[in-house]
């Protein structure tokens, strides 16, 4: 089933607008306005969420808005939000860009910055000093869910296992030993340095860390498995990290 880019866009716009968030647009590419959101609350902790990266992932664009809708910036939390990374790969569903500047896989991009969208989206993201950043990905070679931890702040394992409690609830973790070429330290659990695999290729993640993000999660869902599912997996490992990190009182105390 094609990812319907326009509906999506205006369903996130609308639920983000009316929770609170400001808008900015960072770049415009090919007829698609790039938005970055953002809701501030005073001496409350940054999050960065990003989905959309990769056009022929759709379950991560598609969690983010069920996250919103049901309620993820209620929480004590300043929020900064990009629900659609790049829409050209999101309306031709391709894992690259299709823009008239470049073609390319934009999450490999953060080095070189040849893409407008990358271009634009750094300098939305120098205003921005998160101290969590939740990336939203599909694995297409996954059987089970899985995620990348870069952390330079602490290394904490019960961290890993409320995330992976939680998410045994709704989907098995992948079990291979070597997942995407990294060998993981647990179930679904890559710790990955804050170094590049490849040194001129730095994915968001990268970027983040190298500008002082000190916690960072890629999360992966299989893209074997019915949207759905996958889908939920995600809504279900953001809110574990949010409540780890930050329990899970609402703005209100309800």
């Amino acid at each position: 089933m094609k990812f319907d880019l326009q509906h999506y866009l205006k369903e996130i716009d609308t639920a983000l607008v009316a929770a609170g968030a400001e808008v900015e647009v960072y770049a415009d590419v090919c007829d698609y306005q790039l938005k970055g959101y953002s809701l501030v609350r005073e001496g409350a902790p940054a999050i960065y969420i990003s989905a959309g990266m990769h056009g022929d992932e759709p379950a991560g664009p598609l969690a983010l808005l069920e996250l919103v809708n049901s309620g993820l910036l209620d929480r004590n939390l300043s929020f900064y939000i990009c629900p659609a990374l790049n829409p050209t790969g999101l309306a031709n569903g391709t894992r690259e860009n299709c823009s008239e500047s470049s073609v390319l896989d934009m999450n490999r991009d953060y080095s070189s910055m040849r893409s407008m969208e990358v271009q634009g989206h750094v300098q939305w993201l120098e205003k921005i000093q998160p101290e969590l950043f939740i990336s939203l990905h599909e694995d297409w070679e996954s059987g089970g869910y899985y995620f990348y931890e870069i952390n330079t702040k602490d290394d904490d394992p019960n961290r890993y296992e409320y995330i992976v409690s939680q998410l045994k609830e709704v989907m098995l973790m992948e079990n291979e030993s070597v997942i995407d070429d990294h060998e993981v330290r647990l179930e679904g659990w890559i710790y990955h340095e804050a170094e590049a695999d490849l040194p001129d290729e730095w994915p968001e993640a990268i970027y983040m860390a190298k500008n002082g993000c000190p916690l960072s999660f890629t999360l992966e869902s299989p893209s074997g498995l019915a949207m759905r599912h996958r889908v939920e997996a995600h809504v279900v490992a953001v809110k574990s990290i949010l409540e780890y990190e930050y329990g899970a009182a609402p703005v209100n105390g309800d």
